[in-house]
C-alpha cells in the first residue's frame, strides 16, 4: 500500500485537506485516527462519512505491518522481525538514542557479499505506507526522532515509495529533516532526484572501498560509479543541503582495512563535508568474512583523526544477537545454517585476498 492509497481512502470518505493532515498526523506518531488537539471529540473535527470509516482504515494499517519476534540487544537496541500483510517478512532495528532504522524492500539486488539481505535476490518492493508503518510500530515502543533507510533493500531502487515515505515523516511525522537519512551504494537518480523534493533528506552513502575494482567485486550488482566521482555527486549534495554526507564503511580483515585504504579515503576526503563511519563487520551465519581485531580498527580511526579526516567507529545494533544483515529473516525462513558462497578465496581462507590497495 502507498501513502497516495490512504490519501483516496480518506478523500472518497468525504475528508479536506485539514482532515486528511490531522489523520496522518496521528497515525505517524502511533496515536488513535481519532486523535485531536486537547483531547477533542472525533465528532468535533471529522465529518460523519469519515468517523464512520476511520476503524476500518485503523485495521488495515495496523495489517501493514506486526511485529513477528522481537530480539532485545545489551546496547539498549532492538531488532524486530516485521510480518507484513502478504506474510513476507522484513527486518526493523529501534537504535538507541530515539532512533529506528528500516527496510525498503523484502530482499535486496545489489547482492553485496557481506550481506545476508541479498542472498535470495529481490522479492518485492515494499510500497510507502509499509516503510511508514516500520516507524508506527516503532514510536508505539518508544520515542522516535530520527529514521535511517539503512534496513532490508536499496531505497534506490525502490525510489518513489522511499521519497513518498520520506515526505511524511518529514512533515506529518515530525521528523526534522536533516534526522531522515537516506542510505544507498550509489545511483544517479538518487542524485537527480534528491535535491528537488520538499523534505530533502541526509545522505549516507555505502563506499567499502576507494578501489574501483574491488568495491566492484564487493558489491557485484551496485552502479559501475568510480569511487572518486561517488564522492564527488555526494557532495554537491551536502554542500546544497547543509548536512554532511555519512560514508559506511563495513570492516572486513585482509579486506579493505589496508594501509593503501586508509589513503584512498584520505585523498577523496579531505576538504569534503562528511563523517567517515567504519563498522566493524557483523559476523553472518557460515564461513566467509571476519571483522579486523578491535586495535587494529582503533588505529585507523586514530589514523584518519590525525589526517584530518572525521571519523567514527560504529558497531551494527545488536551485534550480540546475530541479528544484522538479513539473519532474523533468514533464519524464520530456514533454521538450519546458512553457507554465503564466497568468490577468490585463498588458501588462507580469507575472500578476495590480495585485491585491497591495488
Amino acid at each position: 500500500m502507498r501513502v497516495e492509497q490512504i490519501l483516496q481512502f480518506l478523500r472518497d470518505h468525504g475528508a479536506k485537506t485539514c482532515h486528511e493532515e490531522r489523520i496522518l498526523r496521528a497515525w505517524t506518531r502511533a496515536q488513535p485516527l481519532d486523535s485531536g488537539a486537547r483531547r477533542r471529540r472525533a465528532e468535533d473535527f471529522h465529518p460523519l462519512e469519515l468517523r464512520n470509516a476511520l476503524p476500518a482504515l485503523e485495521a488495515e494499517l495496523a495489517a501493514l505491518a506486526r511485529v513477528r519476534s522481537e530480539h532485545a540487544g545489551e546496547d539498549g537496541s532492538e531488532r524486530l522481525l516485521v510480518e507484513l500483510n502478504d506474510g513476507q517478512s522484513v527486518e526493523s532495528v529501534l537504535l538507541p538514542r530515539d532512533g529506528v532504522c528500516v527496510s525498503t524492500q523484502v530482499g535486496c539486488a545489489v547482492g553485496c557479499l557481506f550481506c545476508m539481505t541479498g542472498r535470495d535476490g529481490l522479492l518485492r518492493q515494499l510500497g510507502s505506507a509499509e516503510i511508514v508503518a516500520q516507524v508506527v510500530l516503532a514510536r508505539a515502543r518508544r520515542t522516535v526522532k530520527r529514521v535511517v533507510f539503512m534496513g532490508m533493500g536499496e531505497p534506490a531502487h525502490n525510489l518513489d515509495n522511499v521519497l513518498e515515505a520520506i515526505n511524511l515523516l518529514g512533515t506529518a511525522g515530525g521528523i526534522g529533516h536533516k534526522n531522515l537519512v537516506f542510505s544507498t551504494v550509489g545511483d544517479r537518480r538518487v542524485f537527480e532526484r534528491l535535491p528537488w523534493e520538499v523534505v530533502k533528506p541526509a545522505l549516507a552513502l555505502s563506499l567499502h572501498s576507494t578501489n574501483a575494482e574491488l568495491r566492484a567485486r564487493l558489491l557485484p550488482k551496485a552502479p559501475r560509479i568510480d569511487p572518486a566521482e561517488l564522492v564527488e555527486l555526494a557532495e554537491q549534495y551536502a554542500r546544497r543541503t547543509g548536512y554532511p554526507v555519512q560514508y559506511q564503511w563495513t570492516l572486513l580483515d585482509g579486506i579493505n582495512d589496508s594501509d593503501e585504504e586508509m589513503d584512498g579515503i584520505v585523498r577523496l576526503l579531505t576538504g569534503k563535508y562528511a563523517i567517515m563511519n567504519l563498522i566493524p563487520y557483523n559476523a553472518t551465519e557460515g564461513e566467509g568474512f571476519r571483522r579486523p581485531p578491535r586495535e587494529r580498527s582503533e588505529a585507523m580511526v586514530r589514523s584518519l583523526h590525525q589526517r584530518r579526516i572525521l571519523t567514527k567507529l560504529r558497531n551494527s545494533a545488536g551485534q550480540d544477537i546475530d541479528g544484522g544483515c538479513g539473519q532474523l529473516r533468514a533464519r524464520s525462513l530456514d533454521p538450519g545454517p546458512v553457507t554465503i558462497s564466497l568468490p577468490m578465496k585463498n588458501s588462507a581462507g580469507n575472500p578476495l585476498q590480495g585485491l585491497a590497495g591495488e
